[in-house]
C-alpha cells in the first residue's frame, strides 16, 4: 500500500509578514532561562539597561514607560494620560491604523476630527497648515500620527508635521505611532518635537509580541498631571512612583531578558547600519515589484509618492480580477511563505511583504522568488525579471 503523501511543507518557514517579525535565536536563548525576582539587583540592572537602550533608539531624553500588552496598550496609555474627556484631537489619515487611533479616541471620550488624505499618496501638508491656522482658539489639543502605516506601506514625514505646528504657533501635542518604524527607519523623537511615542516589541525590536513602549516628553508629562481620563494600569504617575521597577503588577522578566539582548544586537550593528540595511532590502523589493508590473498587467506598488515609501513594509496592489488571499494561501500552505494580507478596505486587494527586523539578502530573495512561484500557481499575471531586478538592486 502506498503511503499518503504528506502535503505539509518542510523546512523553516519564511516569515515575511510585517509584524510580528522573525525572532533571532540569540533573543530566544536569552529568554530561555529560569525566572528571577523582579526586585533582585541582577534584574533591576537589566531593566535599567533596557530603559536606557530604548531612549537611544527613540533618540529621546524623555521618560520611558513599558506595559505588558500589545502596541495598542501604548496607544491607550497615551490617550488616557494626556487628555481629558471631550478634548478635541486631530488625526492625520494614513490608513487602517490611523483609523484605529480614531476608534480608540472616540471610545475613550475624545472629540476626534480626521484630516482626510489619499492612502496611496499621503497627506497634503497645505491642508494641515490650513487646519491648524484656522484653529485660532487652539481647541485642538493633540495631533495623532502614524509614522509608518503598516497597511499601506507609506511613511509620514514627522518633521513636516512639526514644521506645520511650529509655523502656525499651535501648542497641540504631537503623538506618533512608531510601531512599524522604530529601529527600521530613523526616528528622532526629540528633534522632531514628538510629545508621545508609542511602540511595540514585535517588529524592529525583533521580540515576541507583548511589550508596549511609550516615550513621553516633559510637555506630555506635565499634561498628564491635569488629565481627567480614568486609568489605573496605564497610569504614568502611578508607574513612576513604583520605583525601582517602574511597573504596575508583576514585571514580565523574560520579555526584559529578550529586550536586553535585542538592544545589544542593535548596538552591535549600529542604528545607521540598520537603517541602511532596511533601505537596501526595501528598495530591492520595490524594484522587484516594478519589474512585475512593467507590462501593465501585473501587481503594482500601492504607494504612489516615491519619497514616502516605507523601508519596513511594501504593500502591493493585485491586478484587476485577482485576489491576494488566494495567492497568499498557496504561498503559505504549499511553500511555507507567510505574507501579510490587506487590512480593512484593502482586504483581498493587496498583499504585503515585510522586510524589517532580523532579515538579510538571502531571506528576502527567497521570499521574492517564492512569491513569484505562488503567483504563477495562482494564475496571477506578472512580467518576468522581478527577482533579477532585486538582485541588480542589491548588487549595486
Amino acid at each position: 500500500m502506498t503511503a499518503q503523501a504528506n502535503t505539509k511543507p518542510r523546512g523553516r518557514q519564511f516569515f515575511n509578514n510585517p509584524g510580528p517579525t522573525n525572532i533571532p535565536d540569540r533573543i530566544l536563548r536569552a529568554m530561555d532561562r529560569p525566572v528571577v525576582d523582579f526586585l533582585a539587583p541582577e534584574f533591576l540592572e537589566i531593566q535599567r539597561s533596557c530603559f536606557a537602550g530604548l531612549k537611544r533608539v527613540m533618540k529621546t531624553d524623555g521618560e520611558i514607560f513599558v506595559h505588558a500588552s500589545t502596541g495598542h496598550g501604548a496607544w491607550e496609555a497615551a490617550v488616557a494620560n494626556v487628555f481629558s474627556p471631550g478634548d478635541l484631537v486631530l488625526i492625520i489619515e494614513s490608513g487602517h491604523f490611523s483609523n484605529g487611533w480614531q476608534e480608540m479616541g472616540e471610545a475613550l471620550g475624545l472629540k476626534v476630527e480626521m484630516l482626510k488624505a489619499d492612502w496611496r499618496k499621503g497627506v497634503d501638508f497645505e491642508s494641515l497648515n490650513k487646519r491648524l491656522a484656522d484653529d485660532k482658539n487652539h481647541e485642538i489639543k493633540g495631533v495623532f500620527t502614524v509614522h509608518n502605516e503598516t497597511a499601506t506601506g507609506m511613511m509620514l514625514p514627522l518633521a513636516e508635521v512639526r514644521r506645520a505646528l511650529d509655523a502656525t504657533k499651535h501648542p497641540a501635542m504631537l503623538l506618533s505611532d512608531t510601531i512599524s518604524s522604530l529601529v527600521s527607519m530613523d526616528y528622532k523623537m526629540d528633534a522632531w518635537g514628538v510629545d508621545v511615542t508609542v511602540a511595540g516589541s514585535q517588529k524592529g525590536l525583533m521580540m515576541p509580541t507583548g511589550l508596549a513602549i511609550t516615550g513621553v516628553s516633559k510637555k506630555a508629562m506635565e499634561a498628564s498631571r491635569h488629565s481627567k481620563m480614568p486609568k489605573y494600569y496605564f497610569n504614568w504617575a502611578l508607574m513612576a512612583a513604583r520605583m525601582p521597577q517602574k511597573f504596575i503588577g508583576t514585571v514580565p522578566v523574560h520579555q526584559f531578558f529578550g529586550l536586553h539582548e535585542s538592544l545589544k544586537m542593535i548596538d552591535e550593528e549600529g542604528l545607521d547600519a540598520i537603517f541602511a540595511r532596511h533601505n537596501r532590502l526595501a528598495e530591492a523589493t520595490r524594484e522587484c515589484v516594478r519589474a512585475w508590473s512593467k507590462d501593465g498587467k501585473g501587481p503594482t506598488l500601492y504607494g504612489q509618492t516615491k519619497e514616502r515609501l516605507s523601508d519596513s513594509v511594501t504593500t502591493i496592489m493585485m491586478p484587476e480580477g485577482h485576489t491576494s488571499d488566494a495567492m497568499r494561501k498557496i504561498a503559505l500552505e504549499r511553500f511555507n511563505l507567510s505574507l501579510g494580507g490587506g487590512l480593512g478596505p484593502l482586504s483581498g486587494k493587496v498583499f504585503r511583504i515585510g522586510h524589517l527586523g532580523d532579515l538579510n539578502e538571502p531571506m528576502l530573495l527567497g521570499c521574492l522568488a517564492t512569491t513569484e512561484l505562488a503567483m504563477k500557481v495562482a494564475g496571477v499575471p506578472f512580467a518576468s525579471g522581478g527577482v533579477d531586478a532585486a538582485i541588480k538592486s542589491l548588487a549595486s
